[in-house]
């Protein structure tokens, strides 16, 4: 998505953030939930385990994620959407893990009991390289094992570069060819250029796009925006069918 236009959306969304039925009526005028109560978005949330990650980051990502759910603004949206949401953590290939597996969230209230599944969720896993490419393959067989829905958008988390596993650019390509749409959030503790990183070789598809964070409070800030942003997508965006990935 050009970043004027980006910039433009989050502007509006901003300004709608003390009106909890604003970014509800967005999403529905945008193409969100489907008349007949099925699912508008299915959203793959892939956390950042590797070995780069320490426990603290590990953690904020969690405490992250559970106060962007209890957001209001992000409650309302994905309501409106009927957003179908699944937490998962990747390391090195072949290592995606689903901490909470499809859920859908039907009322705004739902986000909020979500949050607190995440609340409740182990610490202490770790993992060893950050194999991306792997991530967005895996991530993105989970859309046919429950995660159907007119659009399908993974969202990878990250503070370094793929070092194993299938290469990112081939693994995004891969998947927006049937139709997913591959948004990222780069944390920028380590490498200051990550944002471009992501830009070049992880996101794709229509409409996608890259948000950067440098601590937890500009982390929760970055992931509230991508929420809603994602929950307003455009209809000519969403693909009429998915195939599956090799």
């Amino acid at each position: 998505m050009p970043r004027a236009v980006l910039s433009a959306l989050l502007v509006l969304l901003t300004m709608a953030g003390s009106s909890m039925g604003a970014a509800a009526r967005a999403a529905e005028t945008a193409g969100g939930k489907a008349a007949d109560g099925k699912a508008g978005v299915a959203l793959v949330l892939a956390l950042d385990g590797s070995a780069s990650i320490t426990t603290g980051d590990l953690e904020f990502q969690l405490q992250g994620h559970a106060a962007a759910f209890r957001d209001p603004a992000v409650a309302d949206a994905l309501a409106s959407a009927g957003a179908l949401v699944t937490l998962a953590a990747y390391s090195g290939p072949n290592s995606l893990r689903v901490l909470i597996p499809w859920t859908r969230l039907a009322k705004p209230e739902d986000a909020g009991r979500l949050a607190e599944r995440i609340d409740a969720l182990p610490r202490g896993f770790q993992g060893d390289s950050t194999a991306i490419g792997s991530a967005i393959v895996e991530a993105a067989r989970l859309f046919d094992r429950g995660g159907k829905a007119p659009r399908q958008v993974i969202d990878l988390i990250s503070n370094g570069f793929s070092n194993g596993g299938i290469d990112p650019a081939e693994a995004r390509d891969r998947v927006t060819r049937r139709g997913i749409v591959v948004n990222g959030l780069a944390i920028l503790d380590e490498f200051p250029w990550l944002e471009e990183y992501f830009e070049e070789n992880v996101i794709g598809g229509p409409g996608s796009f890259v948000k950067s964070a440098m601590d937890q409070d500009s982390f929760i800030a970055a992931l509230r925006q991508k929420l809603i942003l994602e929950m307003v997508a455009l209809p000519d965006h969403m693909p009429s069918q998915s195939a599956a990935v090799p």
